[in-house]
This record gives structure tokens, C-alpha cells and sequence, in this order.
């Protein structure tokens, strides 16, 4: 039975109209620069008629060298007019859509375009690489790595730069926003002993280590009110080369969470750990698979903030969760990529048939590097027809 995942949730000043929400999936789409565009809008417009809340792709709060060149950003008042069309189009269907925000830390590469037109270098808490990396896209280096990255001197001008990302989320005309605090972007990194080495106020303790993103939440706070401020962490390490050891990892989290739940913010994504995102990197995998759920839902005590539970949950276990009370509501990702109409497919009991496209979970593009007329006249309009393949092409259950 999947009844408890239909009923209504109270989230910040939101009632949202089920409790099957979608998660933020990169989709490299936003052709031909980091500006959303007319596809973007489509994709999202199909997944708000039945979704309870949409968590968009992560949003880059600043130009970065990423691994996914197409991904789209809101530093620009470009991008904060293009998001307002995907956030009008969503509205129109009855749905709620918070933004992402999402900063790279050291996994961005310093000889990536976007990288190099930034004029910046890759900042990170200390100037520790991160092991693994595929930049397919970097000239005259198909297999580009992961390198090492600048320390950033004040860690508040990082702050600064989600900061001015919610501003413009909220120009945007976005529900709210969700700070981008797993999967090993800049956030876990400065979480992370094993990445941050620094001897300021911003390392060595749990404490220190967690002030960047206590920090950045009191930011965005500032700017939206804290009961539309959200945040997604991934206690399992894994991904992008961060993970500590149990023991550390639960004292780091748990103290996090703690301190997180007096800030009263809208909602707390618990990331369950999954091998898939903790590849093999030198014979072994960095993360630290325990119950992310249960170890951390119970730490949050305050009413105005819900858990929310991500990674891997069928329909039937996530009805399990929220009818136990673990979870209130669940985060699907995957199955919203191959079901535009998941959340009205679970209502009506209708097959989740949709089989992925992999080779456009992240764009049918010509090999790597591309040349600049593909994103030019009439080759960049047939690229956006075949970019629709495995975003907008999945049907609705008859």
C-alpha cells in the first residue's frame, strides 16, 4: 500500500499536494551556455503536474569548470530570466519548485571554458585533490582528472556566493531554495576531515568544520526566511572522494543536524548511502554505509522542520517510512526521469514500466571535444531535438 504517500504535507508555508517529491538530477541540458532554455522548461513542466515538490538540478551559484559543461547556473540575470519562465510554467501546472544551489568546491577543473571564462581559480577548503574525475570535455585532454585546488583565503566569500544565488532564486521567482550539502561538493568538504586541513576557524574541530555551512544557512535564511531554506547531506561519504571514518562521520553529522534543527529551516534531506555513488577509486570505496535514516531522522526535534528521505526508495518502502513516521515525505530521483507522471502513476496504481535511456540520462552529445558550430544555427536546433531523447520523450501511463 502505497496511501501514505498521497496524503498532503505541510512543508514551511507550502501545503504540498502528495508527498512524492523529485530530487535534484544533473541532466546537462542547458545548451548552448549555462542559460536554462525552452527543453529545461518542458522537462520540468511535465513532472509538476503530479509531483509534490520539485528540487531542481543542482544550480551552479557561480561559473565552474564542471564535469557536466551543460549544467545551469544563476549567477547571471540572464539565467534569473530564463529560470523564470521553468518557475511560471510549474506554477502553472499547480506545482512547488525550490532551486538547488550548488557549488563545486575542488571537483571543478581549473582548464575547463567555463572555469578559464570565470577568471577564478578552483577554491576549496584546503588545497587537497579529490581522487577520480572525468572531464571528457577539456581540450586536448579527453581523460582529465581531478587536480588540485586553491585554498580559498576567506571562506565567507564563498558564503557570499550563495548568498546572492538565493537572491536571484528568489528573483526568479522560485518556491525556495536547497543547499546543496551532499554528494561531495564544497560543503561536505569542508565537513570532511579528509579534505579540510585548514587551521583557522573554519578546521580541525567538528565544530570549525561545520561553520561553513551553518553559516551559508543563516545566509539564506536571511534572504528567503528560514522556513523555505532546505538542505540535502549524504552522511555516507562516497562520492567525489570524501569519506571519514563511523565514528567521525556520525559525531560530525549528528552534531551538524543538531545545529541545523535550531535554525528551524523547512525541511532536511537524509541521502541514504549507496554503493553506486561510491566507486572503487585505488582497490577500495571511501564511504561508510551505515543507516543514514535512523542514526540521524531522531536528532531532529524541532516542529517547524520535516525529514526527508532520498536514494533508492520503491514507492511501497517509501510508504513504509512516512507511515512510521522515519520520513515525511520521500525524494525519488531516478524514477522520475523515466515516469514524467510518477506521483499520478503511484496514485492509480499504473505499472513503473519506463525503461532509462543511459546514454541520454545525461544527453545524446557527438563525442567530446565539441566543435563551435554545434552550438550555432541550424546543428545547435538539431542538437536540442536530440538532447529531448531520455529527458522529455518518456511517456504518461495510458
Amino acid at each position: 500500500m502505497t496511501s501514505s504517500l498521497l496524503n498532503p504535507l505541510k512543508i514551511g508555508p507550502y501545503t504540498t499536494r502528495n508527498r512524492i517529491f523529485m530530487s535534484a538530477l544533473t541532466r546537462n541540458r542547458s545548451v548552448p551556455t549555462n542559460v536554462p532554455n525552452e527543453l529545461n522548461l518542458e522537462y520540468y513542466r511535465q513532472r509538476a503536474r503530479s509531483a509534490g515538490l520539485i528540487v531542481t538540478e543542482g544550480i551552479l551559484v557561480a561559473q565552474q569548470g564542471s564535469e557536466w559543461p551543460h549544467a545551469p547556473g544563476i549567477w547571471s540575470r540572464e539565467q534569473v530570466e530564463a529560470w523564470k519562465k521553468v518557475t511560471d510554467a510549474v506554477h502553472a501546472e499547480g506545482g512547488l519548485i525550490y532551486a538547488q544551489l550548488w557549488h563545486l568546491g575542488r571537483v571543478a577543473h581549473p582548464e575547463a571554458p567555463e572555469q578559464i571564462a570565470s577568471g577564478q581559480p578552483v577554491y576549496a577548503p584546503s588545497a587537497i585533490a579529490a581522487r577520480g574525475g572525468k572531464f571528457r570535455h577539456i581540450p586536448g585532454k579527453p581523460n582529465a582528472t581531478y587536480v588540485t585546488p586553491t585554498e580559498i583565503d576567506d571562506p565567507k566569500k564563498l558564503v557570499a556566493l550563495f548568498k546572492k544565488a538565493a537572491i536571484n532564486a528568489k528573483e526568479a521567482g522560485f518556491d525556495g531554495v536547497e543547499y546543496h550539502g551532499a554528494n561531495g561538493y564544497l560543503p561536505t568538504q569542508f565537513l570532511d576531515s579528509t579534505a579540510n586541513h585548514r587551521t583557522d576557524s573554519y578546521g580541525g574541530s567538528i565544530q570549525n568544520r561545520a561553520k561553513f555551512v551553518l553559516e551559508s544557512l543563516s545566509e539564506l535564511s536571511e534572504v528567503w526566511g528560514p522556513e523555505r531554506v532546505g538542505i540535502k547531506i549524504s552522511p555516507g561519504g562516497g562520492y567525489n572522494d570524501v569519506g571519514m571514518p563511523l565514528e567521525e562521520t556520525i559525531e560530525t553529522f549528528s552534531y551538524l543536524i543538531q545545529e541545523i534543527d535550531k535554525l528551524g529551516i523547512g525541511y532536511i534531506t537524509l541521502t541514504r548511502y549507496g554503493e553506486a555513488l561510491d566507486p572503487i577509486i585505488d582497490g577500495k570505496r571511501r564511504g561508510t554505509p551505515h543507516d543514514i535514516v535512523a542514526t540521524y531522522g531522531p536528532l531532529v526535534k524541532n516542529p517547524k522542520t520535516v525529514v526527508l528521505a532520498n536514494s533508492g526508495f520503491t514507492p511501497e518502502e517509501g510508504a513504509q517510512h512516512v507511515s512510521k513516521g522515519s520520513a515525511a515525505a520521500i525524494v525519488y530521483g531516478m524514477l522520475w526521469i523515466t515516469h514524467p507522471d510518477l506521483a499520478r502513476r503511484i496514485q492509480e496504481g499504473k505499472p513503473l514500466d519506463g525503461q532509462l535511456d543511459m546514454g541520454g540520462l545525461y544527453g545524446h552529445y557527438p563525442p567530446y571535444p565539441h566543435s563551435e558550430d554545434l552550438m550555432k544555427g541550424k546543428q545547435l536546433e538539431q542538437l536540442k531535438e536530440d538532447l529531448k531523447k531520455g529527458y522529455t520523450d518518456y511517456p504518461d501511463a495510458v
